[in-house]
């Protein structure tokens, strides 16, 4: 007589797209909140990213994350980190501090997903948007 004993299986989740890992981060409660949410704070970001900084982005980011930056014209000037989320609340007509959980949300989960190109995005906006993708922002001593 044989005796087996059942292993148990042990898979590799496959790793989540941008939109769930934000649904996540951001504890919405659906997949399509997460992914107006996403849209609309990647769309925005996008306008901000130099053009020639665009297209070496675009290979690396998730899809969600790379179609703004095809399509989306840059603004007429950088905005500042407040200004950003200023113009978030505004655009999604929610309070500044829930604009702030949505970008950070969005932007944590890029970090998340890959730190590369979370750095290359930070080192083309402004001073002030580290915070916003969950690091810390470092600056030199005058």
């Amino acid at each position: 007589m044989t005796v087996t004993t059942s292993q148990p299986r042990t898979t590799i989740p496959a790793p989540l797209s941008l939109t769930d890992a934000v649904r996540e981060a951001g504890q919405y409660g659906t997949r399509a909140e997460a992914a107006a949410v996403t849209h609309t704070v990647l769309t925005a970001l996008a306008a901000l990213v130099p053009l020639e900084d665009r297209e070496p982005l675009t290979a690396t980011l998730p899809p969600e994350a790379a179609n703004p930056l095809l399509t989306q014209p840059p603004t007429p000037h950088p905005l500042t980190a407040r200004e950003f989320v200023d113009s978030i609340a505004t655009e999604m007509d929610v309070p500044s501090a829930t604009a702030r959980w949505h970008v950070t949300s969005v932007l944590t989960a890029l970090s998340h997903q890959s730190a590369t190109v979370a750095t290359r995005l930070i080192n083309c906006l402004p001073a002030g948007y580290a915070l916003l993708f969950g690091r810390a922002e470092l600056v030199t001593a005058a």
